[in-house]
């Protein structure tokens, strides 16, 4: 029998040739928003590793949107055209690009993770990195000594809806057929969310209606822009994790909405409205925090199962997949309908043809490209190598 990991997936119009999938991963390599070559070797990698769903990073719908001053945008056509080497790849290989639509709200001005994360500041300006104004829906600071950011008045959260509407219609036509909106990790939307981040008294403050009506909008906006044939995801962050954050009760209240809206597969993360990521589910279901322990295999997976039961919306699982049994044991049990990696696939851009070969479901290396695959035949024959349960043995 076929294992689920690599049975299609339809979705709307679209039939996804495997369940793997490539969550988005900042890479701080574009310039001025405008794709490199480095995305394009990036991207292609897993392409040609046959992923069944390859997402773009985090790419921002507006300037004020990156997260750093080398993040993703698609705010103007040019960064749309640079785009569409990478889909055009991804599509020849027999897989299909998608792309996550961002606005990092008050977490934007910053460092790169490898320069330490940190605000920019007015001495970066030297360096040609000045700061700019961040934005969110309260002028609360992530930091306790960070800068403050500006609250969006409504006609500015108009504007920003605008924004990713515009940006959904370049991502179609830049030759991406799956779209995902960026709902999590304390970034804009999420901050409307979160009672941490959203103190507003306003049609878009006070109780969870309210605190969800941007997150609504924006989904109802991108939804209209994107062609009905074509499916839309929404990330999540599953828990805040402080008890009077948002909770995973608001997460299936959020989810229902948004499959209401359109959604057709909601990706379920946790954490980050306080800056450091979660780091493992506690027995209460709230998150680790940094410091609280390491990272459990699948750690995140409980909160893709429960939004999949309680919402009865399809449901991406992320968080320490790494193994090809782990992975399929995740859609046997209908935990989740899409299993998403980021670390173990950079470490492995070929994870998923590996993976096939572990669990039988390519004993002949058809799914190789064919400029790889006589080759990759060939050497199995000749060193018994049984790739990547092998290499786990080790």
């Amino acid at each position: 029998m076929q294992p689920l990991l690599f049975t299609p997936l339809t979705l709307r119009g679209v039939t996804l040739p495997n369940r793997v999938v490539v969550s988005p991963l900042c890479m701080y390599s574009a310039k001025k928003g405008v794709a490199t070559d480095w995305h394009f070797a990036h991207l292609s990698t897993f392409a040609r590793g046959h992923a069944g769903l390859v997402f773009a990073e985090a790419t921002a719908v507006t300037p004020e949107g990156r997260i750093t001053s080398d993040c993703l945008g698609i705010w103007t056509d040019e960064q749309a055209e640079a785009l569409k080497p990478i889909t055009r790849f991804i599509d020849s290989m027999g897989c299909v690009p998608g792309i996550q639509l961002a606005h990092a709200g008050r977490k934007a001005s910053s460092h790169p993770p490898a320069k330490g994360g940190s605000p920019l500041t007015e001495e970066d300006a030297a360096d040609g990195c000045p700061p700019w104004q961040t934005v969110a829906p309260s002028a609360l600071p992530l930091y306790a000594d960070g800068p403050a950011p500006h609250a969006l008045s409504a006609s500015e959260i108009g504007d920003l809806v605008d924004a990713f509407a515009t940006a959904a219609r370049r991502s179609y036509d830049a030759g991406f057929r799956v779209l995902e909106i960026h709902g999590a990790h304390g970034y804009l939307i999420q901050s409307f969310l979160s009672p941490l981040a959203n103190t507003r008294n306003d049609a878009y403050g006070g109780d969870i209606n309210g605190r969800m009506r941007f997150a609504l909008e924006v989904t109802e906006a991108v939804r209209a822009a994107w062609p009905e044939d074509l499916p839309l995801f929404f990330r999540i962050s599953a828990v805040d994790g402080p008890a009077n954050g948002w909770s995973l009760e608001d997460s299936v209240i959020l989810s229902r909405a948004l499959a209401k809206r359109g959604v057709d597969v909601i990706d379920c993360s946790a954490g980050g409205i306080l800056g450091a990521p979660a780091f493992r589910a506690k027995d209460d279901g709230q998150p680790m925090r940094r410091g609280d322990g390491e990272r459990p295999p699948g750690f995140q997976v409980p909160y893709a199962e429960r939004v999949r039961n309680d919402a009865k919306v399809k449901t991406m699982a992320v968080g320490v997949i790494f193994d090809p049994e782990q992975a399929e044991a995740i859609l046997q049990e209908g935990l989740a309908d899409l299993v998403a990696l980021g670390r173990e696939i950079m470490y492995n851009p070929f994870w998923p043809l590996h993976a096939a070969e572990a669990l039988d479901a390519d004993p002949k290396f058809s799914m190789w490209p064919e400029q790889y695959g006589w080759a990759v035949k060939r050497r199995s024959e000749i060193t018994g190598f049984a790739g990547i349960r092998n290499t786990r043995a080790k």
